[in-house]
């Protein structure tokens, strides 16, 4: 039996990853459809602006047109940049690789999650298109410790 760690692994070997700087460079240069792959109250209280959340719960049916759940700016992406971002960058990773297996030909997970962009000083906005303060998102993002 593999666990979550080896499944993100193995997934490494058929994706691309960017650093925080990397994205933000693109972000500067480009428009990249950032796919945001969290639950909708984490996606509520901070992201990346123009983001859009598509929980990985949907990711499949969101990238496929005909679904309920369809996202047609998804949808319409295979020939697009698109980049895949979570809290940690555990489940962008696997998003991204279900994606590549999906046929998106450029495809990308930011390593290190929206942790490592908020450790980079990089802005984030809440449901209400507010500024997060950084303190604030460091709180929210860190690992929850069960004992």
């Amino acid at each position: 039996m593999r666990t979550f760690d080896q499944l993100v692994a193995e997934a490494a070997n058929y994706i691309k990853e960017l650093m925080p700087w990397d994205l933000a460079e693109k972000l500067e240069q480009t428009s990249p459809l950032i796919v945001d792959v969290r639950e909708p109250d984490e996606f509520d209280a901070m992201h990346i602006a123009n983001s859009h959340n598509i929980p990985r719960g949907i990711l499949e049916a969101a990238s496929e047109s005909g679904y309920d759940e369809t996202h047609n700016e998804l949808s319409n992406a295979r020939d697009r940049q698109v980049i895949v971002v979570c809290r940690s960058g555990k489940r962008s990773h696997l998003a991204a690789y279900t994606l590549h297996q999906l046929g998106f030909k450029d495809v990308a997970s930011l390593k290190t999650g929206l942790r490592g962009w908020n450790d980079f000083d990089q802005p984030m906005i809440n449901k209400n298109k507010q500024e997060v303060d950084g303190d604030d998102a460091e709180e929210f993002l860190k690992p929850k410790i069960i004992s």
